[in-house]
């Protein structure tokens, strides 16, 4: 009785637990998904831009060369006996400066030979001379006509012009000696720096020989390349004593960085560079090594050093400047209007290493949005985060 009374409860229990747990599920409440957007304008950074005119920089790498350079060489040879104390590598010499001399004896005794044939032909022009006198005393004493050809036989005409002729020749050969000796002296043919000496005392010398390496004091040249289209921007000396575009010089491994040389735009060769289908301009710099007093101080020029260079380009009138990453894809820039995105193509005058000049598609006093921003529409709605100044960078990353 007691285990039938068990059973029974069991299954009660059982049956009032499914009815529940049905209940349970039968009245749960059902989750419902609702859709909702959020519509946030996007913070930028922007700048104010003015119009203005401006001169650009162009910024190019060139190459130090010596406007003048010049291998040393003797026109008469021999053995050297005495060398300047300048003419030495490193050293500075002025123009006209005897660098070396060549043994002069066997130049002034050939001088003294070719002297004393000049007297001999003088002298024997004078003996002709008198000769001609006599031949014509006696032909005036004849008192006969004789043809032109006839007569200056008679009067020794071909004679005199031989020995006139002897002269002539005995007194270049003077002065040919005369030169010859005085280019045993070997002398400087410009103010110079000497860069290579190749002999000493007692060297042995050619016509044509390497005596050393001279390049002129007065100026250098840089050798840039800028590409075609800057062309244009430049300005080159049109006549002589004119200067072209200001340039100014910087080394940056070797200097100080607020130190700088200036120069001007020389020429511009008439060839493109190979390998940069670049053109080739010439910057011309002067005093390179700072000996004049207007220089003190000024570091000098070094021959093959590799500079930086930036070039004045001419004046660009009324445009508006904004770095070059403010320029966006297809030449369009993004203006903040009316708290929207306003995207502006805008058309580019000129374009240097840091900054774009607009002639058109930018008005004075627009907004330009300075951030990066990952999703670009016309129209999308803008807040303002910071106002920078022109010179400044835009917004840091993407919003």
């Amino acid at each position: 009785m007691d285990r039938k009374k068990t059973l029974r409860l069991c299954g009660l229990i059982l049956l009032v637990g499914a009815a529940i747990t049905a209940l349970i599920f039968s009245t749960e409440p059902k989750a419902t998904r609702i859709t909702a957007t959020r519509k946030t304008a996007m913070l930028v950074d922007v700048i104010r831009v003015q119009q203005n005119d401006y001169k650009p920089t162009i910024m190019a790498m060139g190459t130090v060369e010596p406007a003048q350079d010049i291998t040393l060489s003797p026109r008469v040879g021999g053995e050297i006996i005495t060398l300047s104390s300048a003419f030495t590598p490193g050293g500075f010499v002025n123009k006209g400066d005897v660098l070396l001399q060549i043994d002069p004896a066997d130049y002034q005794n050939s001088l003294q030979q070719r002297k004393s044939e000049l007297r001999q032909a003088v002298s024997d022009l004078n003996v002709e001379m008198g000769r001609q006198n006599v031949a014509l005393k006696d032909y005036q004493l004849l008192d006969e006509a004789l043809a032109t050809e006839y007569k200056s036989l008679v009067l020794r005409e071909p004679q005199l012009n031989a020995a006139r002729a002897k002269v002539e020749s005995a007194q270049a050969a003077v002065d040919q000696a005369k030169l010859e000796l005085e280019r045993t002296k070997i002398k400087a043919p410009f103010k110079a720096h000497i860069l290579s000496r190749n002999v000493s005392v007692g060297s042995q010398v050619s016509p044509r020989d390497d005596l050393g390496r001279l390049v002129g004091l007065d100026t250098y040249w840089v050798v840039t390349t800028v590409p075609l289209t800057h062309l244009p921007w430049l300005s080159f000396p049109q006549t002589e004593g004119e200067a072209g575009s200001l340039v100014h010089i910087q080394n940056r491994i070797a200097w100080r960085e607020d130190t700088y040389r200036t120069g001007s735009l020389h020429r511009m060769v008439g060839a493109l560079e190979e390998q940069t289908r670049m053109a080739r301009v010439y910057v011309s710099v002067s005093d390179p090594l700072s000996h004049r007093p207007e220089s003190a101080g000024l570091p000098p020029l070094m021959i093959g050093a590799f500079v930086e260079t930036g070039i004045e380009a001419e004046p660009i009138k009324n445009a508006i400047r904004i770095r070059r990453d403010y320029v966006r894809s297809n030449n369009t820039v993004w203006v903040l209007e009316n708290e929207k995105l306003s995207i502006r193509p805008v058309k580019i005058a000129f374009r240097d290493a840091e900054y774009a000049y607009i002639s058109e598609g930018l008005q004075n006093n627009d907004w330009v949005v300075a951030t990066n921003l990952s999703r670009v529409r016309e129209g999308a709605a803008l807040r303002v985060k910071n106002t920078l100044p022109e010179n400044k960078s835009g917004g840091t990353g993407n919003e």
